[in-house]
């Protein structure tokens, strides 16, 4: 089943390097999101295709760095003044109205850049990729990213997103041995997500995006972040994968919501990550049981009779099952994924982040 869900995302992929959110006229841009958990699936592999990605990525925010330059010092008020986290398959931006505020798509640029230094591999072709790093990193500074309202992972209503601030705080962990990281900025950003736990937002008491705190980001010590995943699983999870929150309109029909099939393999990813062999295992044959044919999986299944809707293959689920079933067939990967206490959870627990603000996480 990898050999076919290898080719399905591989044809998603560009010459230049990076990957189509999707092959369907209505996701046949770039996301910047959509590409760092596509590459990830690339991690691994003796080849430079990680790096490929993340070297058109910064060819992107080249082009913008005039933008970027501005906004360092000068925090964006509308959301088209934010860095954009969609351009068109040349790396332009998509000028059309747009849920343009995305702090976690820079959040998650970041940190795949910081994992990819960590693995050795050549993130930085010259000091103009450093720089573009590093005004990155003001830029999230400057736009107090903690408590700036953003259009979250799903681009909808503007909100402080705890899956938006922790791409942020993990992505500036990420960078900090290789970048000049502003301390007090991550410990804010940590600060917030331990004191909103297990919220998402004020409007979302349990949502998908949440996932990204366990996996990849690996922000909550292992207790908190298996509550976190029973708390998806008695909410959202469903047949043929998770809903993204309980009144979720997007591709509803008849009051039934749409059901992600990404949700399956990144439960698995986040059970995994702490430990929990078994059930990622679980969630593994659960991916493989949906797929629509070998190897593919859509966007999301709508209605009753869980039609897959036109955005399949998705490169987003296809990247989550891979880096998963790989995890298994390959020894190194899985001692690499397993933990039994997060490395960033432990390198931040001795800063200056309050034991108060952990003590109180989930009550009241």
């Amino acid at each position: 089943m990898i050999k076919q869900a290898q080719k399905v995302l591989d044809a998603l992929r560009m010459e230049s390097g990076l990957y189509l959110a999707s092959s369907s006229d209505e996701y046949h841009f770039v996301w910047i999101r959509d590409n760092c958990y596509a590459a990830m699936a690339t991690l691994w592999e003796p080849s430079n295709r990680y790096e490929q990605t993340y070297h058109a990525l910064f060819d992107i925010f080249r082009r913008y760095a005039w933008k970027l330059e501005y906004h360092v010092t000068h925090r964006p008020n509308e959301a088209f003044e934010y860095v954009h986290p969609r351009y068109t398959v040349d790396g332009w931006e998509v000028q059309e109205p747009w849920g343009n505020a995305q702090n976690d798509a820079i959040g998650i640029f970041l940190y795949g850049v910081g994992e990819g230094l960590r693995q050795k591999r050549a993130m930085f072709r010259d000091a103009v990729d450093r720089q573009i790093v590093q005004m990155l990193v003001k830029y999230l500074r400057n736009l107090e990213y903690w408590h700036d309202a953003d259009n979250g992972m799903w681009e909808e209503n503007c909100e402080v997103h705890m899956s938006s601030v922790g791409a942020c705080a993990a992505g500036l962990l990420a960078i900090s041995s290789f970048i000049q990281v502003d301390w007090d900025s991550v410990v804010r950003g940590l600060t917030t997500v331990l004191s909103h736990y297990p919220r998402e937002s004020a409007s979302k008491d349990c949502d998908l995006a949440e996932l990204s705190l366990v996996y990849p980001y690996q922000l909550l010590p292992v207790d908190l972040a298996r509550r976190l995943l029973v708390n998806v699983e008695q909410n959202l999870l469903r047949s043929h994968g998770t809903i993204r929150y309980q009144g979720d309109k997007y591709y509803t029909k008849q009051e039934w919501e749409a059901e992600w099939s990404m949700g399956l393999p990144w439960l698995g990813l986040a059970y995994l990550t702490i430990g929990d062999i078994n059930k990622a295992c679980e969630y593994l044959d659960w991916t493989e049981r949906v797929m629509i044919s070998p190897g593919v999986l859509p966007e999301l299944f709508v209605g009753e009779l869980h039609t897959p809707n036109g955005n399949t293959p998705l490169a987003w689920s296809q990247a989550l099952y891979l880096i998963l079933a790989r995890s298994f067939a390959d020894s190194a990967i899985l001692e690499g994924m397993v933990c039994t206490a997060s490395t960033i959870y432990t390198k931040w627990r001795t800063s200056n982040v309050s034991a108060t603000s952990l003590h109180s996480c989930g009550k009241g």
